[in-house]
């Protein structure tokens, strides 16, 4: 079964198109990561998906309903984490949760039973007077993450979860995410942390200028566009270096003062290296990152 299905979805601003027939489609109980460079139409598209927005054309469906026709009914089983923090900070932690629970005409009583499971899961136990102005930044976003279950959802959509966040604070949302998916609940989240799409997502589509330019699982689309092998190095007199690399190596690229090399086998690189003491490297296994850098570019996008 499908949670969300997108085809043909096309919007436009001021004559600029930044979503160009896209087509997606979520399974239930799936991880899904939407990746792209700033602009690429990511927080868009999760709009569009919630109808948020109108589409210019396309059929969304979400948990069966049309959308934007059918969004309010829809957006009853959806929890949303958007991108900035959004908490009332005249509330404690628990009345954040118990007005929340209003929108979904969530019975206070009942929404009173909900709330230390909630916090729970949050990580925030014995907060529950505490107010938002004396939580820590990932303490919010917890926070904001405990108020998107306050429905018990059945899709989750994610606006960047985790940025902004110390790594602590990341790696315990993570396993929260996780839990989640093996509860069955199926996430939807755009992040620009590669790591946390190779850790999270079963399936991800990397967007660029409002298309997808390429969609799997986060091994297959490693092993189908990227050498299985990189080589970074760094340091004084690696320009000389990097005339040596193109002749040992299918592919070298250079960002700012580092050089890139992709190969199969980078221990001929390595030799070179020896007694290269201003030179520092880095050998490591291929990675999303690279990926997305190599369909993407590397250029800066404001």
């Amino acid at each position: 079964m499908s949670a969300l299905s997108v085809r043909g979805l096309r919007k436009s601003y001021d004559g600029a198109e930044v979503v160009s027939g896209l087509d997606l489609a979520v399974a239930a109980g799936e991880c899904f990561g939407l990746l792209g460079p700033n602009g690429a139409g990511k927080t868009t598209t999760l709009k569009l998906c919630l109808g948020l927005i109108e589409p210019d054309a396309g059929e969304i469906e979400l948990l069966g309903e049309p959308v934007p026709r059918r969004a309010r009914e829809a957006r009853a089983r959806v929890g949303v984490v958007p991108q900035l923090d959004n908490l009332d900070p005249d509330f404690s932690v628990a009345e954040n949760l118990m007005v929340y629970g209003r929108y979904f005409g969530i019975a206070p009583r009942e929404m009173q039973a909900r709330i230390p499971g909630l916090l729970e899961f949050a990580g925030l136990a014995g907060r529950s007077d505490a107010k938002i102005s004396a939580l820590s930044g990932g303490m919010k976003r917890r926070l904001t993450l405990a108020r998107a279950l306050v429905n018990n959802p059945q899709v989750i959509f994610m606006d960047e979860p985790t940025t902004g966040l110390d790594p602590q604070a990341r790696h315990l949302i993570w396993e929260r995410l996780r839990r989640l998916t093996q509860e069955g609940k199926t996430l939807v989240l755009t992040t620009h942390f590669m790591e946390e799409a190779e850790r999270l997502c079963h399936r991800l589509a990397i967007m660029d200028r409002g298309r997808v330019i390429a969609e799997g699982t986060p091994r297959a689309l490693i092993a189908e566009h990227i050498e299985p092998q990189v080589l970074e190095v760094h340091g004084n007199g690696y320009e000389v270096w990097m005339q040596r690399a193109k002749a040992l190596a299918p592919r070298v690229e250079r960002a700012g003062d580092t050089v890139f090399c992709y190969g199969d086998d980078v221990t001929p690189l390595l030799r070179t290296l020896s007694g290269q003491s201003e030179l520092a490297y880095l050998h490591r296994a291929a990675s999303l990152e690279d990926v997305f850098l190599k369909l993407t570019g590397r250029d800066l996008r404001d």
